[in-house]
């Protein structure tokens, strides 16, 4: 298989993260005999620095002609002053729209080799943790119209919209029941439908899509009982079904209870076109270019890639069980640091899981 992934680096620690995503990526090419061609572009502060835009629009070119896009991470406090339109986030919200993801898929799994590391009280945490969030991606109040921020009776006012329409509603469901039948075939549908209208249609379309999947166990939870409910028994959940807002927030509990979310990958996918894969966590520029980024979450985002990208199941397995041995065999990068393991930067940590490819 020949295939070309486009790469981008994105700011903080992203450079050096998918460093060894990619490195990692391009030795299971060469185990299985593939040709992987990497291509680079510029998003986020970064390509704010170079061009004065977060997604210049060769990026954009770049990523569609592309097999699978690869991204680490974007943002940080350098442009926090930075107008609206040329924030960092721009681009990763932008790049996700142009190709047309709307779909987010967040897996939130407690590794054994990581239980000592997990958030919850060890009673809850034995039952176990493997779920995955279903998050839509371009609606709801982060793309709603209007928005903006104006002087109101002279108050200075801010306001954005929570909008769906049916059928944006209705192919992330699909998504959600599709994934449910692969897994244990349950299905939690978030929202707020007590006081949000759009929240009651997002639960009418939901009931609707879930005729067509009788054998998939279908339950509701308002956002902030699920909120409650992640941190008091995960083990119940194993597809969670949500919008854009609440997904943000859900996904991300989720992650960080096992431990850290260094840990945890994502994809964001469409009806066609490359998908794109990113760890869960932020660009830390805190810690950028001092060799203490825990690049794990990057390279199972490979993993999804190869997986839901390129169709590539054993690959991904192989890179799947390259990362738990490294686990097994006790290298911690400082976020999942135990008494008794060994600590290694983030170069160390690469180069350990590309050992045990």
């Amino acid at each position: 298989m020949n295939k070309t992934i486009c790469l981008l680096p994105g700011d903080g620690i992203g450079p050096e993260i998918l460093t060894q995503g990619a490195c990692v990526l391009a030795a299971t090419a060469q185990k299985f005999g593939h040709i992987f061609d990497f291509e680079e572009a510029l998003i986020g502060g970064a390509a704010v620095d170079a061009t004065g835009e977060p997604l210049p629009a060769e990026t954009v070119e770049k990523c569609r002609k592309a097999d699978a896009v690869y991204l680490s991470a974007v943002g940080g406090p350098k442009w926090d002053a930075a107008p609206p339109e040329k924030r960092p986030e721009k681009g990763l919200l932008g790049i996700r729209k142009a190709l047309g993801l709307f779909a987010n898929l967040r897996p939130a799994l407690l590794l054994p080799e990581l239980a000592g590391a997990c958030l919850l009280r060890p009673d809850v945490a034995a039952r176990g943790l493997d779920l995955i969030v279903v998050r839509e991606l371009t609606g709801d109040i982060y793309f709603g119209e209007p928005r903006g921020l104006e002087t109101r009776d002279g108050l200075r006012t801010g306001f954005n919209t929570m909008i769906y329409t049916e059928e944006e509603i209705r192919r992330i469901a699909v998504v959600a029941f599709e994934t449910a039948r692969k897994r244990r075939k349950k299905v939690c549908s978030v929202e707020k439908s007590n006081v949000l209208e759009t929240s009651r249609l997002w639960k009418e379309v939901v009931l609707e899509t879930h005729r067509e999947y009788a054998d998939v166990e279908l339950s509701h939870l308002y956002v902030d009982n699920a909120a409650m409910q992640l941190v008091r028994d995960p083990s119940q959940f194993d597809v969670i079904l949500t919008g854009n807002i609440f997904g943000d927030i859900l996904s991300d509990e989720a992650s960080v209870i096992t431990g850290s979310l260094g840990m945890l990958p994502s994809a964001s996918l469409g009806a066609s076109g490359p998908g794109l894969f990113e760890p869960v966590h932020g660009s830390a520029p805190d810690i950028a270019g001092q060799d203490k980024a825990n690049p794990l979450a990057t390279i199972l985002s490979g993993a999804m890639l190869l997986r839901l990208g390129l169709g590539l199941s054993a690959e991904a397995d192989c890179i799947e069980a390259a990362v738990r041995r490294t686990l097994a065999d006790g290298y911690r990068t400082g976020d999942i640091m135990e008494a008794g393991k060994t600590l290694v930067g983030c170069e160390e940590m690469g180069r350990k899981v590309l050992e045990r490819l």
